[in-house]
């Protein structure tokens, strides 16, 4: 049973009314500013986005770590939470589009509402104040009434053009009852770039990526005050429910550079790393090391070859279509994946990892695992999925079913092998993904902390195989 004080760790949760309200900038620069003041700062993050959290590790030294109650299920909500947040001061945990948006057709379920209550965190709502003076009360009037069980504890005034208009929003959120915690005023150098799927991850903006967090971290110190915003935090509680902390049970520490396998060693599984695949779950890593893998991380952009003793891969998502030419270019590790592939050793690849081991991206020559061909396209494929394997695989039986999610603007064309990895039900019903020898290759995203036999079937198979 988790104690009382271990699971009142204080939080906050930061929420929108949408999304481009200056969420990740207010979440990020209060992680920061608070690690600035020598607290020890959980990040986490609503959904099942990989890049924000990579900004929140930057500003806290701490693993970035997503609360999905779709993915996972509203059930593990809590203890991941507090397995984050072991031995930490505080809590940040940033929201995801609008406060009530969630799966679509789903009711809360996955909305960033649903997550606050799941934590009882109280809620700083951060609102785009640009274009609007009275009519703020309004929307912050409709935010706090709309569900009773969400506290918002008070506000953020985002993009205030002027101590005219700052003074203006708060004679109006006055009325509201709501406490005005901070006002942002516009500042280019903490805007962060775009492409296609978001932000840009910290790992390919190197020392411009440190930059813009000690710039949002400036702007909220400076702006909001952080004494009020850590108070509201402490008056959280404990947990609702008496959750205990996830666990992914005993094993040896995940490790960059363990000593070569002699045969009786742990299995080693290499874990693709670098600014062409930054996308991957923390919890990823420390189930494979519970299992008993020993985990090391590696580059593809500039490794040539993979870890000595290799016996199982995984190649989680991020952007090769970006580095499509070096990726290609680093013909020594592309032969090294086929040869490893072709042995029968586990492979795990989802969405990034599913089109380096096509035949080629975008006509660039990859890793050439599966008979199919990768491109870019117009299209924005995005959404959660109920999946089930329909293939024996190094990661399920045929039959299990797992919640997953899609992001890419790519398609693989054939869709789907002999043996494929999952039946889709949504959208529409499909089967996608390849099942080849000991490869999983799909462009379905997973949470394995949602079915933890997985990471321990790939292990299994790395020690067999």
């Amino acid at each position: 049973m988790v104690t009382s004080a271990a699971s009142a760790v204080p939080r906050l949760v930061v929420a929108a009314p949408s999304s481009g309200s200056g969420k990740t900038t207010v979440a990020t620069g209060l992680m920061a500013a608070f690690a600035g003041r020598g607290l020890a700062v959980s990040p986490h993050k609503v959904g099942p986005d990989y890049i924000d959290p990579g900004y929140h590790s930057l500003a806290t030294g701490r693993a970035g770590r997503n609360l999905d109650a779709y993915l996972c299920g509203p059930e593990l909500v809590g203890p991941l939470f507090l397995h984050g947040a072991r031995g930490c001061d505080i809590a940040v945990v940033e929201g995801v589009m609008g406060l009530y948006d969630g799966a679509a057709r789903e009711g809360e379920l996955a909305s960033t509402a649903q997550v606050a209550k799941l934590l009882g965190a109280p809620v700083v709502l951060v609102v785009d104040a640009s274009s609007q003076s009275r009519s703020v009360a309004a929307l912050v009037h409709g935010f706090v009434s709309w569900d009773p069980e969400v506290r918002i504890g008070g506000v953020i005034l985002n993009k205030v053009g002027s101590d005219r208009h700052e003074a203006l929003l708060r004679e109006a959120l006055d009325s509201v009852g709501v406490p005005v915690l901070g006002v942002l005023r516009r500042v280019p150098q903490v805007a962060t770039p775009s492409r296609h799927l978001g932000l840009v991850p910290v790992a390919e903006r190197g020392a411009a990526a440190v930059d813009a967090v000690a710039a949002m971290a400036a702007q909220v110190s400076d702006g909001c005050d952080l004494e009020a915003l850590a108070a509201l935090a402490r008056a959280a509680g404990p947990l609702p429910g008496g959750a205990a902390p996830w666990t992914p049970g005993p094993g040896p520490a995940p490790s960059r550079h363990p000593a070569p396998s002699d045969g009786t060693s742990p299995p080693r599984v290499a874990v693709a790393g670098g600014p062409a695949f930054t996308f991957s779950y923390a919890e990823h890593t420390e189930l494979l090391a519970a299992a008993g893998a020993e985990v090391v991380t590696f580059d593809p952009l500039r490794d040539e070859e993979l870890p000595e003793g290799t016996a199982g891969l995984v190649v989680g998502g991020g952007f090769p279509e970006v580095y499509a030419s070096e990726l290609s270019a680093n013909e020594p590790l592309r032969k090294a994946v086929a040869e490893l592939a072709l042995s029968g050793a586990p492979v795990a690849a989802e969405c990034a990892g599913l089109l380096y081991l096509c035949r080629e991206l975008d006509g660039s020559p990859m890793c050439g695992v599966l008979d199919a061909s990768a491109r870019m396209t117009g299209r924005l494929t995005l959404g959660y999925r109920d999946a089930v394997a329909v293939s024996d695989s190094a990661l399920a039986v045929a039959g299990t079913r797992m919640r997953g999610h899609e992001f890419h603007r790519t398609v693989v064309e054939p869709g789907a092998g002999a043996a494929p990895a999952w039946g889709v039900r949504a959208p529409e019903r499909r089967v996608e993904g390849f099942v080849e020898r000991g490869v999983h290759a799909s462009y379905l995203h997973t949470h394995w902390a949602s079915e933890p036999g997985v990471a321990r079937r790939f292990v299994e198979r790395c020690r067999t195989s």
